[in-house]
Formats: C-alpha cells, structure tokens, sequence
C-alpha cells in the first residue's frame, strides 16, 4: 500500500477485524481492502487478543504508513465475540462490518453490501448458504457440521430467518450495535446470532453469496468446541438470559463427568480394585476431566497456565468436595421431610451444582 496523510475524512465504513495469531495476514488484507474499497472512505479497526505471535505489532507498524487503519490490544481478555463488540463500539462510523483475519472471507463482495446498508437494510450477511455461495471450499467437513448445526438451532431464537448465522462476516448499522450492544455475551463465536437474537424487533436484512476460502496462514480457531459453546448460547436465549451462559457450560460440562465416573468406575473394579477404592479413583478422575474441560471452554478467557493450572486443580477438588456435601445435606433433608426420593436427589444435585458454580468462579477461576 501507498502512504497516506496524516489528515483524513471521517470514515463512512470500519471493518472490524478480531484477530488472534494472524501477524502474516493482517498486512495482505489491509492491501485488498485498499483495492476493492477504493473511493469509498474506510478504516479498519483489527482487535487483537494480545497474539503471542506479534499481530499487534504488525498492525501499529501498518498504522503508522496509513491512518485508515488502528489497532486495539486486548490484554487480559479473549473471545472473538467480544473483540467483536468492542471494535464495533470502538467506530465512529455510521457502518460497520465484521470479517476474519485469515483471508478466508471475500473482501471483494464488501461494496456489494455497503450498497444494501446505503439503501437502507440495517444489516447485510454475507452467507455461505445461498445460491452463488459457498462453504466446501473453506471448511473441513466437521466445521460444516458444526456450522450445519448452528443454522439449525438458531431457527428457535433469531428474529431475522438468516440462511448463514454463523457467519462470521456481515455489516450492519452502528446505531443498531449500540442499542443491542447490553445484551450482547462477550464469551464465544455467534456474534451475528446474538445480534440478530438481541434487537427488540426484526431488522431489515440482506444476504450476499459469497465462497468460503481455503486458509493460507495459520490455524483455525473454529472447532467443537464451538459447537458445544453455540448450544449453551441457545439455551440461554431460550431461558430469557435467565440462566446464565457459563453456568450452562458448567453444567454441560458436569453432565459428562457423570460418564467420565462410571467409565472410571468400570475400569477400576475390572482391575480388581475394592469398591471404596475404585469409587475414590474414579471421583478424582471425574473431577480432574471435568476441570480440564472448564479450563478450556468454559472459562477460557481466564484459562489458567503454569503454576496457577495446578493450584487451581487443588483448589477445584476442594470446591468439589464441599459441594459434595451441600449435595448429599439438601437431598437428606428434604428426604427426611418426606418427599420423594427422585425430588430430593435432584435437588441435591442442583445444590450442588450451583454452589460449585460459584464458588469457582469465586475461587478458582477468580479474575
């Protein structure tokens, strides 16, 4: 790209581009969009997740030849949603857009949608799941399963019937991110779902086909974890926001350590351990899946690494320990107050859940 002066028009478009690792992409996408938003006047704002690779310092060197484009370094905090939100609130522009880092996205349909948002849709989605569009191409046959799922869950919660709610590129009207922009989880990848979830009424919507490429540089980030991520997001929606979305992972994430005990159990007793042995075995098993898979998903903007990965696993099994017992005092009380067995173990179970919620969130997880 040329450089350009200091001074410049007030943008009438920003792209918001969330990365994370994407320090050789970042300068080839800021060359396409210097091509194909020609006479149009642009910035792109690129949200990086404190990349270990040096994305952020790829992008102020950029910065500093072409004023159109700015960088806002996130330390402390991960999520593509939330990176997201914060660079579309970060714009002054009366239009946003959101695409990827990693070139996947086609740049080229951009003045396309500008063209719907000047003639008045509030949103444009660029969607892999109309006819000219895409997906085969870009997508490892369980992403598109994972993104078959989602478009399939989402007819339950979204008040505009997108063909493509996963997508991860669509441009929409500033006013309107910063109506819904309360409502909106800063945790996950469903940004334009939670949008299109959250607006108190159906906004005027386009779709443009567009094809999904191969990744040139780097990894993806999309994988099951998304999947199970989406589902906590429409049990959320389908609750009211009632039920909050970590809780539900840390439920979902109970849930398989109910079939992580019983596989340990099994095992233990085929090895010819004594029962209290093999039930103390496969507890602390369960336990320690179960806090690895918190770690990574459902508290995965505040993962612990290190020294803290280790203190937090002690500490995880003493919370576990005393939710043990809130566990088995509620059930017991309720079961000598006459109620039925199923209702005074489902209780105990749901004490125990909460309370091992909260206290890692309070203890373990602590920000």
């Amino acid at each position: 790209m040329t450089d350009f002066p200091a001074i410049a028009i007030a943008p009438e478009l920003t792209v918001v581009v969330p990365s994370y690792n994407e320090r050789d992409n970042v300068p080839e996408l800021a060359a396409r969009l210097d091509r194909v938003l020609a006479g149009i006047a642009w910035e792109m704002i690129v949200v990086d997740d404190d990349s270990p690779d040096g994305t952020s310092r790829v992008v102020k060197d950029l910065a500093r030849r072409d004023p159109r484009i700015r960088c806002i370094r996130r330390v402390g905090r991960r999520g593509l949603a939330g990176a997201c939100i914060e660079g579309m609130l970060a714009s002054s522009a009366p239009v946003v857009a959101v695409m990827d880092a990693d070139l996947q996205h086609d740049e080229t349909i951009l003045p396309a949608m500008l063209d719907h948002i000047r003639a008045g849709k509030d949103l444009v989605v660029a969607s892999r799941n109309i006819e000219g569009g895409s997906k085969t191409e870009g997508l490892s046959p369980i992403r598109r399963a994972i993104s078959d799922l989602g478009r399939r869950l989402s007819a339950m919660i979204l008040k505009a019937p997108l063909s493509d709610p996963m997508s991860g590129f669509f441009m929409i009207k500033r006013d309107l991110v910063e109506q819904v922009a309360p409502k909106l989880a800063t945790a996950g990848f469903k940004i334009l779902a939670d949008i299109a979830a959250s607006v108190s009424s159906r906004p005027s919507f386009a779709e443009v086909p567009y094809v999904f490429r191969e990744r040139v540089h780097g990894e993806s980030k999309l994988d099951a974890k998304v999947a199970l991520d989406y589902l906590g997001f429409i049990l959320n929606k389908l609750s009211g926001g009632l039920i909050p979305l970590r809780f539900i992972f840390f439920a979902l994430v109970g849930s398989t350590g109910l079939v992580v005990h019983m596989v340990s159990l099994y095992l233990a007793l085929g090895a010819g351990l004594q029962f209290e042995w093999a039930q103390t075995l496969a507890t602390f098993v369960a336990m320690t899946s179960n806090f690895l898979i918190n770690n990574e998903i459902t508290y995965r903007d505040g993962r612990l690494k290190g020294s803290r990965f280790l203190v937090g696993l002690v500490l995880f099994y003493g919370v576990c320990s005393l939710g043990a017992f809130a566990n088995v005092g509620v059930a017991s009380w309720l079961y000598a107050e006459a109620a039925e067995w199923w209702l005074a173990g489902i209780a105990g179970a749901l004490m125990g859940a909460v309370f091992n919620y909260a206290a890692s969130s309070a203890i373990v997880w602590r920000r």
